[in-house]
């Protein structure tokens, strides 16, 4: 059989189209996929950001929900006598709370000033400064709502494990040994109190204590270094501490004399709630250059949430009958612009306005920038929302 065959091959020419239709074939190939792992970058950079914003604002509103739980809008009266040292506020850096409450009467007159610690204490531009731009601080005060309630009065023994003896100085508290504030309960999921811990003490006024000592059986209040915020500090034993807010103080049995509306000591039972301080601030320290939203309970060791956190800013609406200020960045704040000047404080708080800006962990490879993603929204603060509409004062027919 005869075979015919070529041994010359390819032409130049034909070789070269080839190759250029296999080059363009290559390059667009690349291209595509060179945009796929851009986009997939630029999309995770998006997640990531996202991620961070998620999930350092969901915490942040919750706490700001439940801030004045049982405290509600008027706070906590703090210790006040000569010498009483300033009350130490945790925080990005060493400071102060700014304690005085000044109240304005409906003819925008002042009234007397008291030494108040409210629900939510504001922070304008008291954290660190991320590209330029100042962060704001907030510090909720709340009540930690799995922790049950003790029920307590001086010099009774108490039978359940949600009772309690008060000495008479005030400086402890006598408990079950199986009260769930003295040892863990897998049921319900609750950790005991620890030295660090605030107790909020309601009675027909209230007070702010640390626990300062934990044993087999009670729980101590103590004026010492266990006590950083300085709430139990002594004001003119022994009418120490709970004495310093009226109503409330510990000077002993009560006289039969003492008449109830001037009572100077325990006459009827109080009840103490585990509170809880939660200050919400910028870290710019821990890892320079990734600031992270960060959350301090009590003055415990701090939680990052989020990062990286750019921007934190917050302000606040407030009621006054009248004309509801809004969007207020700092209190105690005045309005000089009314005549006369209205000063407004922090228990006038209704709502807050919550600012927060984040940016992704890396660089997205499109932009060479970083992807960047802001959340505005306002939250009403449940415990001190409630504002009476109705005269109960003055001339009622």
């Amino acid at each position: 059989m005869l075979k015919i065959s070529r041994d010359e091959g390819f032409t130049i020419t034909e070789l070269l189209v080839a190759t250029s239709i296999l080059l363009l074939v290559i390059g667009a190939v690349l291209t595509t996929f060179k945009n796929a792992v851009q986009i997939n970058d630029t999309a995770a950079q998006l997640g990531d950001s996202t991620q961070n914003l998620r999930a350092g604002t969901n915490l942040l509103i919750r706490d700001l929900m439940m801030a004045g739980r049982v405290f509600g809008a008027e706070g906590v009266a703090l210790p006040t006598c000569a010498g009483a040292q300033r009350f130490v506020r945790p925080g990005p850096t060493a400071g102060f709370f700014n304690t005085v409450q000044v109240d304005t009467d409906e003819t925008g007159a002042a009234v007397q000033s008291t030494l108040n610690l409210p629900s939510i204490t504001t922070g304008y531009q008291l954290g660190p400064s991320i590209k330029g731009s100042p962060t704001d601080v907030v510090t909720i005060m709340t009540v930690d709502e799995f922790t049950p309630s003790i029920n307590a009065q001086p010099t009774v023994s108490r039978n359940t494990k949600i009772e309690g003896t008060i000495a008479a100085d005030g400086r402890s508290i006598t408990l079950d040994p199986n009260s769930p504030w003295l040892v863990k309960d897998s049921v319900a999921d609750t950790q005991p109190l620890q030295i660090g811990d605030l107790v909020l003490v309601k009675g027909q006024t209230n007070a702010l204590l640390t626990v300062t000592a934990v044993g087999t059986s009670s729980i101590s209040f103590q004026d010492n270094a266990n006590d950083p915020f300085h709430f139990n500090q002594g004001c003119n034993p022994p009418n120490w501490p709970m004495g310093t807010v009226g109503g409330m103080s510990t000077t002993g049995a009560c006289p039969a004399a003492v008449a109830p509306s001037t009572q100077t000591c325990f006459a009827t039972p109080v009840t103490l709630f585990r509170a809880m301080m939660i200050t919400y601030y910028v870290d710019n320290t821990t890892t320079p250059g990734t600031p992270r939203l960060t959350r301090q309970v009590n003055m415990f060791p701090s939680t990052a949430l989020a990062g990286v956190v750019e921007d934190l800013d917050l302000t606040y609406d407030l009621v006054d009958g009248a004309v509801n200020p809004s969007a207020v960045p700092s209190l105690p704040w005045t309005d000089n612009s009314r005549t006369p000047a209205i000063t407004y404080n922090s228990n006038q708080i209704r709502k807050v306005n919550v600012h927060v800006g984040v940016r992704s962990e890396q660089i997205s490879k499109p932009t060479q920038d970083f992807v960047r993603n802001h959340i505005s929204t306002a939250v009403d603060v449940r415990s001190l929302a409630s504002v009476d509409k109705y005269k109960t004062t003055g001339d009622i027919q």
